[in-house]
Formats: structure tokens, C-alpha cells, sequence
């Protein structure tokens, strides 16, 4: 009897640790498998890279900036996101050594008055409004204005009674921030927009970091102002060799716009799916590398 029960006991144990190691085999597989995932996603970090950066073209830089996430960390809220003095020393000296633009989804104004730098070129609402040195100006869809008039009154009134979400007008856009909201209220969010979306089919839905943004739906992005501003600042562009550095999804257009003449790098911690050949992990790897750049670099 002793016997059968030890030998049941024996066998349950083999079976029991048989088992166990089946699992760990099984988890060092799939967690060997997701490391070659992830590490198929990774991209290149700029400052291992720098060296090539600046060799490559024999051409003169160019520098096109984001400003929230590339420039300053994303905050809790869009008003608290200021320049630092030790970012806005290094850009300084970097556009005394080539030109620069700064490309944000903020008002003209706004993105204007947080960077207080004279001599670049500035544009705001993704692109949609853009002013520089020497009278460059443009805007995109200023005809469409009256309907996000329209749009912003309605949106308003549908996210009314939604605690921690911030509706920011901007002259090109609305945009819904929902980064202080409840998590089960963010569905509330998305809907909203998406019924005001389809109300007014001239504008067109944009996905931000916690954020939602209505916009003209015309033929334009990020992508096609920074081709409009090489064609505008230079008289031949191929003796250009641009830089674009951005963290959003808006950023993509501008990624692939300048992807055969150009170097896109991303601003992110995690590995994704990208057109930019480079990465750096936030804001301080950024100033890192503009600083190498600058120290590359003869004033113009």
C-alpha cells in the first residue's frame, strides 16, 4: 500500500516536473522569438551613427524640428511645455551653422513665442501656417477657417460634462486632449470627434499622443510643408541634405517626404514601425546630438 502510494507520489512528481520544464522551454521560445520581433523593429540610434550623418551628403544641412516630444518632453498639459534654456542655446547655435525649421501642431504664434528664436523658419498647425526670414509666408485652407468655427462650437458642446479633457483652438484646427481624462471616458472622447468629423466633410481626423485633432482635409501635411520650404529657402535643393527629428505620427509624412534626399530620425523610447532611418530615446538624446552637429559645423 506504502509502495503505491509512493510510487503515485513519484510519478506525479516526474509528471509535475516534466511539466514544469515543458513550460519554461516553451517561455524562453516565445520570449526569444518577441526579443527578435522587437529587435527586427529597432532602428539605429543617431548619435552611434553621427559621423555618417554628417560625411554622408557633402552637402549642406538643413534641420526641421518637432517641438512637443523632440524638442521639450510631452507634459501633462500643452501650455506647460517650455523650451528649456539649454535647448534653445543649442538651437540658436545650430541655426547659426544652417538653416532650421520648426514644425509643430501648436498655433504659428504659439510655437513662435515658446522657441523666441529670430532668423528660422516657423510652422504651425502641422504645417498649415508658415512665416520665415525675408517675407516667407503661407497658409493652407484659410477658406475652410469659418467651418471649424462651426466645428469647434459643436465639439464643444459634445464634450461637455467630460472631466480632464481640454479643447485647444488653434486658427487651422481643433484639438481634443484627453491625457487628464478617465480611461473609461475616452471612448466619450472618440466618439464625439468622430461625430463631428462626419458632420463636416471638408475636415479630416488626425491621431495624436492623447490627443485628437480636427483639420482641413486637403492635400496637405508636415511632409509636403518641408518640401515647400526647401523649394522656398533654396535655390537648388539637391545641394540640400535635410534632417528631419520628430516623435508623432504627424511626423511620418515628413519622414517619407524627404526619405530619398534626406535622414528622418524618431524620437521614441520604444521600438515601431517608422520611415525614419534613425532613433534617439527623447528630448535629451536630441540636444545631444544637434550639439554634436553644431560642434560639425562652420557659423554661415
Amino acid at each position: 500500500m506504502h509502495g503505491d502510494a509512493y510510487s503515485v507520489s513519484r510519478s506525479f512528481r516526474n509528471a509535475h516536473a516534466s511539466s514544469r520544464r515543458f513550460y519554461l522551454v516553451n517561455m524562453r521560445f516565445i520570449c526569444d522569438a518577441l526579443f527578435e520581433i522587437v529587435k527586427s523593429k529597432m532602428i539605429p540610434s543617431a548619435l552611434d551613427h553621427i559621423d555618417q550623418i554628417i560625411a554622408a551628403p557633402g552637402k549642406r544641412l538643413a534641420l526641421f524640428l518637432d517641438y512637443d516630444g523632440t524638442l521639450t518632453p510631452i507634459v501633462s498639459r500643452p501650455e506647460k511645455a517650455s523650451l528649456s534654456d539649454s535647448m534653445r542655446e543649442t538651437v540658436w547655435a545650430l541655426a547659426a551653422r544652417a538653416p532650421v525649421a520648426i514644425l509643430s501642431g501648436r498655433d504659428l504664434d504659439d510655437i513662435r513665442q515658446r522657441v523666441h528664436i529670430d532668423g528660422i523658419v516657423y510652422a504651425g498647425s502641422h504645417g498649415f501656417d508658415i512665416a520665415g526670414p525675408r517675407g516667407l509666408r503661407k497658409q493652407v485652407a484659410a477658406e475652410i477657417v469659418p467651418i471649424i468655427d462651426a466645428a469647434e462650437k459643436e465639439l464643444n458642446e459634445k464634450l461637455a460634462g467630460i472631466r480632464g479633457v481640454m479643447l485647444e483652438r488653434k486658427r487651422f484646427s481643433i484639438a481634443a486632449h484627453y491625457r487628464q481624462a478617465h480611461e473609461s471616458d475616452t471612448i466619450k472622447v472618440q466618439r464625439a470627434v468622430n461625430e463631428v468629423e462626419a458632420h463636416y466633410c471638408k475636415l479630416r481626423l488626425l491621431l495624436g499622443k492623447k490627443v485628437y485633432e480636427l483639420q482641413p482635409d486637403v492635400d496637405w501635411d508636415k511632409g509636403r510643408a518641408v518640401v515647400w520650404i526647401l523649394e522656398s529657402l533654396v535655390q537648388d535643393r539637391r545641394g540640400v541634405f535635410p534632417i528631419y527629428i520628430g516623435d508623432d505620427l504627424t511626423d511620418e509624412d515628413a519622414f517619407d517626404a524627404i526619405r530619398e534626399r534626406g535622414i528622418g530620425i524618431l524620437v521614441s523610447e520604444q521600438p515601431c514601425s517608422t520611415a525614419a532611418r534613425y532613433m534617439l530615446r527623447d528630448p535629451a538624446e536630441v540636444e545631444q546630438f544637434l550639439r554634436k552637429l553644431i560642434a560639425s559645423l562652420r557659423v554661415i
